[in-house]
Parts: C-alpha cells; structure tokens; sequence
C-alpha cells in the first residue's frame, strides 16, 4: 500500500500521478484518492465536534435535572436527540467515506523507481546483462514437451484425468531429477545465508492481501470459500507474512528467509499460450528467497538478491539474460523488477525463469511489519524484496532442452553428471 501521506503535498500527489501515469493507469485516480481523504478527514472533524457537543449537552441535561428546571431539561433533550441524530447520520457517512478511501487505496499500485524506463508492454524492458554463451546444436533441437512426452517422462494426460489440463504428472526419471534440483537450489541459498522454512500451502485473506495479490487480482488464484483459505501462488506470500503484524529489531537485518513449495496459479487469460509442457501450468515447484532490509538499503540489497537467484543458472552453465522490466510490466506491488530470461533452443525464444523485485514498504504497510530504529527506538516501515530462485519446471524444460540428443532423447546422465560437479564445489552437502 502506498503512503497516504503523500496525499497531503502537491508533490506527493504529483509523484503518485506521475507514477500511475506511467504504468498506464489513469492519474485522476490521485485525485480521487485525494478527495476522499479530505472529505473523511473533514467527517472527522465534523464528528469530533458534534461529540463533543454531546458531551457538553449531555453534562447540562444533568445539571437542569438536578436543578429542577423541567421546561428547560426538555427542550435541553429534544436537543440531544437532534445532535444524536445528526451524530448516527454522521458516522454512517463517515464509514462510507472510509470504506471507499481504504479500498481505493489498497487498490492503487506501487510508486515506480525512478530507474524503471518508460513502456507499455514487456517489448519496451531493457536488457541490463546477457550471462553466458548460447548454445549451437549440429541438428534442429527439439522442444522440451516432445523430448519429454517421446520419452514418457510426464503423463499430462492422467495429470489431466485427475485435476484437470495443465496439471502433469512427472514420472520416474524427471521427478527424481526435480527433487534433486530442489535440494540444490535451498543448498545454494542457504550457502548463501538464507535460513530455511517449510511453511503452509493454504493462507487467509489477510496474507494475501499483504503482499498484493488481494483484492485486486483475486481472480487469478485457487481460493477455498468454505475454509477462508487460498492455495498459495508463490512462497514469497508465507515467508513475507510470517512477520506480519510485527515489529523486528533494525540489528536482525536483513533477515533472509527461503523456502520451497509448490505454488499454484489460474494462469487465466492464458489460454492458447504454452499449453503443451512445463511452462504454464496450474501446479508447480519453486524455490524461493525473501528479504527484509532497512529503507536505505533495499536499492543494494535489490541486486544482491538477483545475483543469488541467478546462481544456479550459472552453475548449471545455463546462459540467461537480466531484464530491467518497464513500468507498464511492472507488477502492482513492485517498484522495480529484474527479470531472468533463460535460453530456450527448442522454444527459440527466451523465457522468464525469476523474477527478483523490491517493493520498498507497499508489502510492509499492508502486511503492517516495522523495523525498531536501534538508535531512535521509533517503529518505521520496513522494505520487503523477493525472487524466485528458481522455477523448478522451467528449469526442468531448460535442461532437458539443453541435453537432448540427436534421436530425440534427453541425456540424464549428463545431467546428473552437472548437478554432482556443482554439488562437490558446495563441499558434497546433502540434504
């Protein structure tokens, strides 16, 4: 959530025009937002001053009764009845009032970093940094699903019996290769000093809401009405919200948090759009990292942060890029993203494999986490970044892509074969 004190400047309203002007949102919406502050903060002070009315009036009635002023206690109470009417009509208007600021507020997006470009759509997004060589095959590489449904590796198929399309079933050779990914990938982030959680799939409203996803994208995720819960889409959504509602001490900063879980997404408006594979589907793995940092320190720790994502594509020599994303590809709760797109021959296009964003206090607003400044002792908001480090499933399409054989097949063995190299160079730890 934004800052409502920006509402109170000229140039605080103007960044926030500028701002949702450049993400193509309409500005006026700062106006809005801006009239009903001020109309609630007008209501405020109506009620304020009618209760304390009440109060005065409530304090002579007592007075006349006492006094026995009969004539005078009666048209004294007609008069309270007024104010008390006036006072209920009052309230009910100001609930309206502040209904109307706080959902239009925890519906406007995030204020853009002033690094991220100008565009509309991703074809405007900036490559910051190409890593790697691309690979050259001797034959024409086939895609990852026809490598993989050849091979019978998957089984969309019975995925699709029993939940539905875009659900896949992974069989013996590439599930076990995804576990051992998976146990790589916390390895490496660990080594790199985030702490491990295991934390629940299913999450209320609120944790949702705290980091974005609700209410304005609520159609894109699995939501149980009966129980209040949601299927989680992301793990940044649990890890973020462990310290919701909480206030953590500035010297446990930045606290590094990682986790892996399968996620779970509608992927709606998709239809028609990698529908074959592993690249879009309603299930799948992920390794993720979350930090929390002190607002000073976001813009770095922003970078460090891409670094590890991108750490187990460099160590399988897997070539990406890094994508500075535009703001009109921007997500509503980032203010600024890095994208890493891997290689696909087979696809012959490159693929979003992370995403790495810092969204400075609009998370911690809504997830209402602070940190206590150790010198002032005063609670402030803290900055929230996360990053998918990485997406099993594309990772699992990378590789297989990458180590496909001439007749068609998929070289598990050289894969394995990369996985223990890069085991033996973090010292042959195990999970």
């Amino acid at each position: 959530m934004i800052d409502a004190a920006l509402l109170r400047t000229e140039q605080g309203i103007h960044t926030l025009q500028n701002s949702l002007q450049k993400r193509h949102s309409e500005p006026s919406l700062a106006n809005d937002l801006e009239k009903l502050l001020n109309e609630r903060n007008s209501l405020t002070r109506e009620l304020e001053d009618l209760q304390a009315l009440r109060n005065r009036r409530s304090k002579e009635l007592g007075q006349l009764k006492a006094e026995g002023k009969e004539d005078e206690f009666n048209n004294a109470k007609e008069e309270m009845k007024t104010v008390s009417d006036q006072l209920a009509e009052l309230k009910t208007r100001h609930e309206e009032v502040e209904q109307s600021f706080s959902t239009l507020l925890s519906n406007i997006p995030n204020i853009l970093d002033e690094r991220v470009p100008e565009g509309a759509d991703e074809s405007h997004n900036v490559v910051v940094k190409t890593i790697g060589e691309l690979p050259e095959f001797s034959f024409a590489p086939k895609p990852h699903y026809e490598l993989l449904e050849n091979g019978a590796h998957i089984d969309p198929e019975r995925g699709a019996k029993i939940s539905g399309s875009r659900f896949i079933v992974y069989n013996e050779k590439l599930s076990k290769l995804e576990r051992d990914l998976l146990a790589l990938m916390l390895d490496i982030q660990i080594e790199n000093g985030y702490r491990e959680r295991s934390v629940p799939l299913l999450v209320r409203d609120e944790a949702m809401f705290g980091t974005g996803q609700y209410p304005k994208f609520a159609e894109e995720y699995y939501r149980m009405d009966r129980d209040g819960l949601n299927l989680i889409p992301t793990g940044e959504v649990p890890l973020t919200n462990l310290f919701a509602d909480e206030i953590i001490p500035e010297e446990d900063l930045p606290l590094c948090l990682t986790t892996q879980s399968a996620c779970f997404r509608r992927e709606a408006g998709s239809a028609g759009k990698d529908t074959r594979g592993l690249v879009r589907v309603h299930q799948f793995m992920k390794v993720e990292i979350v930090r929390f940092t002190t607002p000073e320190n976001s813009a770095e720790e922003l970078e460090k942060l891409t670094e590890h994502a991108g750490q187990i594509l460099r160590a399988l020599q897997l070539p990406y890029r890094q994508i500075l994303l535009c703001a009109g590809d921007t997500s509503f709760s980032s203010s600024m993203t890095y994208d890493l797109e891997i290689w696909m021959p087979g696809l012959n296009r490159w693929l979003e494999i992370s995403s790495c964003s810092n969204f400075r206090d609009f998370q911690a607003r809504r997830a209402k986490i602070r940190v206590k400044n150790k010198e002032t002792g005063k609670n402030t908001y803290l900055h929230t970044l996360n990053g998918s480090a990485v997406a099993a499933g594309r990772l699992l399409a990378a590789l297989t892509e990458y180590h496909q054989t001439p007749e068609g097949g998929i070289d598990f063995d050289a894969i394995d074969a990369k996985i223990s190299k890069v085991r033996q160079l973090l010292g042959g730890k195990n999970n």
